[in-house]
C-alpha cells in the first residue's frame, strides 16, 4: 500500500465497504459521542468520516488529535446506518473504522478557524493565507479560477490563436498608472518597468508577422486598490489579431467569452448575442460607460418638459445655459412618499443637494415638482416614460458631464431598492465609439481617452480636421453586469497618424522618439492593419464565483495597503543590496 494513502478523501463510495484503505488529510473536525471518536478528515478532494472506537488500538492516539492536525489512518471501510447517512457528502453512506493511526504533523491553535466559515478580519486572513485557503468557499473559488484558466486555453486555441510569452522586465511607459521600478545592477540609474500590459509587445508580434496571439498575462500597476482590482498585479486574457477590422474582434473574442460563461453559470442565463452601445448612448441612458443591464431603468432626456416651466430651479438653469440637461430616472412601482423621501435623502448623503420626483396616484402626479410644472407637463413626462398609478421618477438637472455618474447612481440605488434587477443572468454589452481625446483639467490640456495606440475613426484627415474632442476612436469595452471586464481598441498601424495623434495630446517627436521608438520604427517598416482587447481573468472569475472582492479569488493577494502580509512585502533591503545597485535612499521624515 502507498506510503500515505490508497484512496482520496472523496473517493470511497459503498461499493467500496469491507476494504481496507488508507487516508491522509487535515482533521476537519472531532466529535466524542460517547466513547466513540468521529473524526472528519478532509483532503483537496474532499471529506471522510472514520471513527475509533475504545476497542481500537488506535484510539488513544485518536483522543490526542485537534483540529487542522495531518494524519494517516488505516481502516476498514463500513457502510452507515441509514440513519446516520451523511446525503451532504459523496462519502456520506461509508466511514472508516480506524485500525492505525499516524500524527504526519501537529498545528498549533488556530488563529482562524477552517470549519465553519466564520468572517475573520483581512488582515488575520491574509497572513494566515495558508490556512485561510483550506476553507471551503475560498478553495472551492480558487479550484473554479484553475478550471476557468483551462478552458480560456482551449477555447482560445480551439478559435486558431496561438500562446505567446511576453518580456516581464522591460521599459517604463509615460501613459497609464504607475510603474513599478526594478533597478539596474549592471546599468547604474536606470530601471527596468514591471509591465502594465503587455500592449507594446503584442502589436509588435503582429507586426513581427505572427497572428492571432493570445496570453493569460500577468500585468502590474502601482494603484491603489479596489474590490474589482487587486494592488500591485493582476491577469488578463491579452488578444491580439492581425488584418482585423472591429467586428472581426467582437466575432473572434464573444463566442469565446459567451460559452466560457454558460459553461460555470450554474444555469444563470447568458446573453445570447452581446448589444453595441455607443459610449455616448450609454452615458445618457444609464449614466455609466459599464452599465449593468440586469438593471431595467433606462434614463430620458426630459428637459423640454422643464423649459420655461413653474418649476425655477430646474427652469432657471435651463434658460441660462444651453449645455443644462433635466434626466429622468422612470422608477416603476417607486411610488410612494415614503419610497421617494428615503431616495431624497440617499442623494443628501451622496453629497447632492436633493433628487427631485414625482409619483403618481389616482391617475395624476403628486409632489412638490408635480405642483409646480403643472399637470399638462407631468402628463407629457408620464406618458414620455410610460408610467403608470403606483410608480415614480426621479430627477437630475445640471451639465450631464457633470451629474452623470451621480445619475447612474442614484439609477442603480432606485434598481436595487425596488428589487427590479434580474440577478439570475450574466447580460453583456460592448461599449464602442469612445472619444480619442479628453479635456485634461488639472493640467489643461487635450489628453487620451483611452489606449493612445488606438486608431481614430477617420484616420489622419479626422485628426487633421476635426475638433480633437469630436474625434471618436475605434476603442471598445466590454461589460458584464456592471463590470468592465476589458478594454481594447483597433490599433493605429500608421507611423503619420500616431505622430500626429501623440502630438496632439502633447507629446513632441523626440518623447515618441524616447518612449515609443520601439513602436514607431516598428510602424514604419510595413505593419498590418491589427487589434485586440484583453478581458480581465480576476474580474471574470469574480463574477462566476459570485464573489465582490478579488480576494475571495485570488490565491495570495495583497491588502488595501499594497502590503503581503503572508510574506512580509514589501520589506527593507541590506546597504550592501542598495550599494550594489547604486541606490541611496531618500527618505520622508516622519
Amino acid at each position: 500500500m502507498h506510503a500515505y494513502r490508497s484512496h482520496t478523501c472523496h473517493d470511497l463510495r459503498a461499493s467500496d465497504v469491507g476494504s481496507t484503505v488508507r487516508l491522509s488529510g487535515w482533521v476537519h473536525r472531532v466529535r466524542d459521542h460517547g466513547g466513540l471518536l468521529f473524526i472528519d478528515l478532509r483532503d483537496h478532494y474532499g471529506i471522510t468520516q472514520v471513527v475509533a472506537d475504545p476497542d481500537s488500538p488506535a484510539f488513544k492516539a485518536a483522543e490526542t488529535v485537534r483540529a487542522e492536525w495531518v494524519i494517516c489512518v488505516d481502516g476498514e471501510v463500513k457502510a452507515r446506518t441509514d440513519d446516520t447517512i451523511n446525503p451532504n457528502l459523496p462519502t456520506g453512506e461509508v466511514e472508516i473504522f480506524i485500525s492505525d493511526l499516524e500524527v504526519l504533523s501537529a498545528a498549533k491553535e488556530l488563529p482562524l478557524p477552517v470549519f465553519g466559515e466564520l468572517d475573520y478580519p483581512e488582515e488575520t486572513r491574509l497572513k494566515y493565507r495558508f490556512i485561510d485557503l483550506r476553507r471551503e468557499t475560498i478553495h472551492r473559488n480558487i479550484m473554479k479560477r484553475s478550471q476557468i484558466i483551462s478552458s480560456v486555453r482551449r477555447r482560445m486555441t480551439e478559435a486558431g490563436f496561438f500562446e505567446f510569452q511576453t518580456p516581464i522586465l522591460t521599459a517604463s511607459s509615460p501613459e497609464g498608472a504607475r510603474d513599478f521600478l526594478v533597478p539596474s545592477r549592471i546599468h547604474p540609474g536606470k530601471f527596468y518597468a514591471l509591465p502594465q500590459a503587455p500592449q507594446q509587445f503584442k502589436q509588435l508580434i503582429m507586426m513581427s508577422g505572427f497572428d492571432r496571439y493570445f496570453q493569460i498575462a500577468p500585468c502590474f500597476r502601482d494603484e491603489d486598490a479596489r474590490a474589482d482590482r487587486s494592488p500591485g498585479e493582476f491577469y488578463q486574457l491579452d488578444i491580439e489579431m492581425s488584418f482585423v477590422t472591429q467586428d472581426d474582434v467582437f466575432n473572434a473574442v464573444e463566442p469565446v467569452l459567451r460559452e466560457l460563461f454558460v459553461e460555470f453559470a450554474d444555469g444563470k442565463r447568458v446573453t445570447e448575442t452581446f448589444p453595441r452601445i455607443p459610449y455616448a448612448e450609454a452615458m445618457a441612458k444609464y449614466g455609466s460607460d459599464k452599465p449593468d443591464l440586469r438593471n431595467p431603468i433606462v434614463m430620458e432626456d426630459v428637459t423640454d418638459h422643464f423649459a420655461g416651466s413653474g418649476f425655477k430651479i430646474f427652469a432657471g438653469q435651463i434658460e441660462a445655459d444651453e449645455k443644462v440637461r433635466v434626466w429622468a430616472i422612470p422608477a416603476k412601482t417607486g411610488g410612494s412618499r415614503a419610497f421617494c423621501d428615503r431616495m431624497n435623502g440617499w442623494a443628501q448623503k451622496q453629497g447632492q443637494p436633493g433628487l427631485g420626483y414625482i409619483f403618481f396616484r389616482d391617475g395624476e402626479g403628486a409632489g412638490p415638482i408635480a405642483k409646480n410644472i403643472g399637470e399638462e407637463r407631468t402628463e407629457a413626462v408620464r406618458t414620455q416614460l410610460g408610467l403608470q398609478d403606483g410608480d415614480a421618477v426621479f430627477f437630475v438637472c445640471g451639465k450631464p458631464d457633470v451629474f452623470a455618474s451621480f445619475a447612474g447612481a442614484a439609477r442603480t440605488r432606485v434598481g436595487e431598492e425596488l428589487e427590479l434587477v434580474d440577478a439570475d443572468q450574466f447580460a453583456f454589452c460592448w461599449i464602442v465609439d469612445y472619444p480619442m481625446f479628453e479635456w485634461n483639467e488639472d493640467e489643461k490640456r487635450v489628453d487620451f481617452s483611452h489606449n493612445p495606440f488606438s486608431m481614430p475613426q477617420g484616420g489622419l484627415e479626422a485628426l487633421e480636421g476635426k475638433d480633437p474632442l469630436e474625434v471618436l476612436a475605434y476603442q471598445y469595452d466590454i461589460v458584464c453586469n456592471g463590470v468592465e471586464l476589458s478594454s481594447g481598441a483597433i490599433r493605429n498601424h500608421k507611423p503619420e497618424i500616431m505622430e500626429k495623434a501623440f502630438a496632439i495630446a502633447g507629446y513632441d517627436r523626440q518623447i515618441l522618439e524616447d518612449k515609443f521608438g520601439g513602436m514607431l520604427r516598428a510602424l514604419q517598416y510595413g505593419a498590418p492593419p491589427h487589434g485586440g482587447i484583453a478581458p480581465g481573468i480576476d474580474r471574470i472569475v469574480m463574477l462566476l464565483c459570485e464573489e465582490e472582492n478579488l480576494r475571495e479569488v485570488t490565491m495570495f493577494p495583497m491588502n488595501q495597503q499594497a502590503e503581503d502580509l503572508l510574506m512580509g512585502a514589501p520589506s527593507d533591503v541590506t546597504a550592501a543590496q542598495l550599494r550594489e545597485l547604486h541606490i541611496r535612499l531618500n527618505l520622508p521624515k516622519s
